[in-house]
């Protein structure tokens, strides 16, 4: 199997990538970095470029057998004006690239990455495929980026788009901005802690991708986050918990609104995803409660 990373070196493109590896693919990665020092392997290679613009790079995808479109600025710091463009921008320019470069009728999936913040704040709701979008920056930029993606069904290729959940993961992502707070004995829920979280370990997010990959019957949005989503305030507790810390100091949601602006406001949202239609599918998760992924990962 070949298969093209686009951010391939990134927190999950870089997991992914040696995944794949130890799966016996060819993997190409395509990211911004000059040159890499992460992976060394006979099957794997690495293409620097701005993959918002035309290039060589874009040749890799007329003969692979899986795309895994991941390139995206990260959202985790305050947005300017100028910033939300380059979000925005990087998602979705990259992804007409990727569309226009890939060959009419080819035996060819395009797993191209969303978020489920495609839904937006929605309190109690439980969130399948099925809902519609929300109305905020986030979830505009996630309804864009699937629609862009989406164009390549008029090639003829199979298109799956993966909405995912907060990833947990070792070295990277969302635990590894949680854990220093926590370590210190300042750890706890944010705002009320009342708000869901949709959170996805990243071996279970890398399996969904080869599941989804190697079954010809899957196609459109998929969720891919944990069956049992928790609230704020639960992961604050379970992560105190494991640590030996205590996790009752809540952060004030105006202070995270009055550092963070915008994005700020994003992580006070309450989204209650589940993954219908990969579990319908067949997929089954090796970590689907919180506890034990944390535990793994810890």
């Amino acid at each position: 199997m070949n298969i093209v990373i686009t951010g391939g070196l990134g927190f999950v493109g870089s997991y992914l990538s040696t995944f794949f590896l130890e799966k016996g693919a060819h993997v190409t990665a395509i990211g911004l970095r000059p040159t890499q020092n992460l992976i060394y392997h006979g099957r794997f290679r690495y293409i620097s470029a701005d993959t918002t613009q035309p290039g060589a790079w874009q040749n890799e995808l007329s003969a692979c057998d899986a795309v895994i479109n991941l390139a995206g600025k990260s959202i985790f710091k305050r947005w300017s004006p100028t910033y939300k463009k380059q979000i925005r921008d990087s998602r979705i320019l990259t992804t007409k690239q990727v569309v226009e470069a890939l060959p009419e009728n080819a035996e060819t999936v395009l797993c191209s990455g969303s978020a489920v913040g495609y839904y937006g704040g929605r309190g109690e709701d439980v969130l399948t495929e099925t809902q519609l979008s929300g109305d905020d920056f986030l979830a505009g930029v996630c309804r864009d980026w699937e629609a862009e993606a989406v164009k390549a069904t008029q090639k003829g290729i199979r298109v799956v788009t993966a909405r995912l959940g907060i990833v947990m993961g070792q070295n990277g992502g969302a635990l590894q901005k949680m854990l220093p707070a926590f370590r210190s004995f300042v750890g706890g829920p944010i705002g009320s802690g009342m708000q869901w979280f949709s959170w996805i370990h990243l071996e279970d997010l890398a399996s969904a991708f080869l599941y989804a990959i190697e079954t010809p019957r899957i196609n459109g949005p998929l969720n891919f986050c944990s069956p049992y989503p928790v609230r704020n305030r639960e992961l604050a507790a379970t992560l105190g918990d494991i640590l030996n810390r205590p996790a009752f100091l809540p952060v004030p949601a105006f202070m995270i609104r009055l550092v963070m602006g915008e994005f700020g406001n994003s992580l006070l949202y309450s989204i209650r995803t589940v993954p219908d239609r990969l579990t319908r599918h067949g997929f089954e998760f090796h970590y689907p409660g919180i506890r034990n992924a944390l535990v793994n990962l810890l």
